[in-house]
């Protein structure tokens, strides 16, 4: 058998010759000398002094200037870098132009402080990477700015930029890149960066674990497509102290494989969306466990702050959310168990009805709601299950002049989740219908412009418990709470208002009067 090698074994350019086995091992132990002797002289760090090796771009030919394509550069200090064993990749002050780089175990890419790295705005740059990992994302897009899979111990950091130029891809999905996309990565860290202006999502983790995503800004407000940050199907991760203004959701968790979602912490996030700004969903064929979001800031959000959207099977089970401030979004709060039933993989069968339940909701406090309303709701025969909201301060517009009482809400099982897919909700503050085990305690409710409508709407609710509701009314006769086909309801330490009560209804312990709903 005989090889082709090309000019790196000492033929001229573009040269090659016929090699036997034994001529291409020698070859190869003096590639590996090379790269032996090479990697120490471009690291700038001594391996036997315990500093972490560096390799800066620029030893590897990249310029920083802006003016030419530096893709093979910077992949070969990343290739460096990995063949040492792990290390730093150094992008000093600059704006470095490139298509898709594979980073590498043990790789940290560093962006000091006006160091820009920036999408090549030819898509001929990034080569199509479907990953072993099938998922209802190989529909979406294959290619990437920064792609790493299967690595480990792995960190892009730095207070640089990555800057997708994504006015220059308008095409279809799969012809628009994500700026970050690591797949089945472990041990991952992302800090200090900003992302802006992606074509696609902006950063995007498919089953990866042990994730830190700290002190990260995004600025992106270029397609439809412009989520923030989405974790899909992640396990053990922390997102902490980040700064997002994006064109569609803020920061997303979805399993669109079959690999949930679970044990994620959320915390001390600054959000504004065009679309929803914290949201579960609606991605969710194998559900999401343990997740804890707290201690975030929201607003000029079009949709919803809080969305928990179970839609395509799977389960939701243990979600804790608290210490939440928000404003102006549309619904401060939307809960939805529907019945889209989309696959992981197309052609595959339908979905089966999913489950939500044991979600704690507290200390949220939203002025600027829209008049719509909150909404939580399950399918009938599938309730939504032990929900509770805790010191909730909600201020909505307000502003209807029906009351609600005769309004027909569609069931739409289907129906794409949004705080809007009802309509103007029958209550201008919460409409719960199939739920089973919902407690309200410690609830006001207001709104800017007098509103006919009741503040609490519930509807074939098995498990009511309401512990001192204060919503406001236009009038005195128009009663705060409304319930239909609700049974074992209870209150306590309610405000000296009446609610009223359709005949179906019924409760077991009650320390306010309850009329019947006419």
């Amino acid at each position: 058998m005989s090889y082709i090698i090309p000019s790196i074994v000492g033929l001229g350019p573009g040269e090659t010759e016929p090699l036997t086995r034994n001529r291409l091992f020698s070859t190869l132990f003096a590639l590996g000398t090379a790269l032996a002797v090479l990697v120490p002289h471009f690291a700038n760090a001594d391996p036997t002094s315990g500093a972490v090796p560096t390799f800066n771009v620029h030893d590897f030919g990249a310029r920083g200037n802006g003016a030419a394509l530096e893709t093979h550069h910077l992949q070969n200090a990343i290739d460096a870098c990995a063949c040492a064993g792990g290390g730093q990749v150094f992008f000093p002050a600059g704006h470095y132009r490139s298509g898709t780089l594979f980073l590498k175990s043990g790789v940290t890419l560093h962006l000091e402080k006006r160091a820009v790295l920036s999408a090549s705005r030819d898509l001929t740059d990034y080569p199509r990477v479907s990953p072993k990992l099938r998922s209802r994302t190989d529909n979406y897009t294959e290619r990437s700015l920064i792609y790493g899979e299967g690595l480990q111990h792995i960190a892009i950091e730095g207070e640089g930029i990555l800057d997708g130029n994504g006015e220059a891809f308008f095409g279809p999905q799969l012809e628009r890149p994500y700026l970050i996309r690591l797949v089945s990565c472990r041990d991952v860290s992302v800090s200090g960066i900003t992302l802006r202006d992606a074509a696609m999502w902006s950063q995007h983790y498919l089953a990866c674990d042990d994730v830190s995503i700290n002190d990260v800004t995004v600025r992106s407000h270029r397609h439809l497509n412009n989520d923030g940050l989405d974790l899909d199907g992640c396990h053990r991760v922390t997102i902490t102290h980040c700064d997002i203004r994006s064109e569609d959701d803020a920061i997303v968790l979805k399993t669109t494989s079959n690999r949930s979602c679970r044990d994620v912490q959320i915390s001390h996030c600054l959000l504004s969306s065009e679309n929803n700004a914290l949201k579960l969903g609606t991605e969710s064929s194998a559900g999401f466990e343990n997740i804890s979001i707290h201690d975030c800031a929201i607003y000029d959000t079009k949709n919803s702050g809080l969305a928990l959207e179970m839609v395509d099977g799977g389960k939701l089970d243990g979600v804790d959310v608290s210490n939440l401030a928000m404003r102006n979004v549309g619904a401060p709060i939307f809960v939805r168990l529907g019945n889209r039933g989309r696959p992981v993989l197309p052609g595959a069968p339908k979905t089966r009805v999913g489950s939500l339940q044991n979600v704690h909701i507290r200390n949220i406090v939203a002025t600027g709601a829209s008049r719509i309303g909150c909404s939580i709701t399950g399918l009938p025969g599938s309730p939504a299950s032990n929900i509770s909201l805790e010191d909730i301060r909600i201020t909505f517009a307000g502003g209807n002049a029906e009351n609600g009482l005769h309004q027909t809400v569609a069931e739409r099982a289907s129906k794409y989740p949004e705080h809007s897919m009802f309509g103007v909700l029958p209550a201008y503050g919460f409409y719960c219908r199939h739920v089973r085990g919902l407690t309200f305690s410690n609830v006001e409710l207001d709104f800017q412009h007098a509103d006919a409508r009741p503040s609490l709407v519930c509807d074939d609710v098995n498990g009511l418990d309401l512990n001192n509701w204060n919503g406001a009314t236009r009038a005195a006769t128009v009663q705060p709470v409304r319930l239909l086909n609700v049974t074992n309801a209870r209150f306590d330490k309610m405000p000296n208002r009446l609610a009223e009560k359709s005949p179906r209804s019924s409760d077991k312990k009650s320390s306010l009067p309850l009329d019947k709903a006419g």
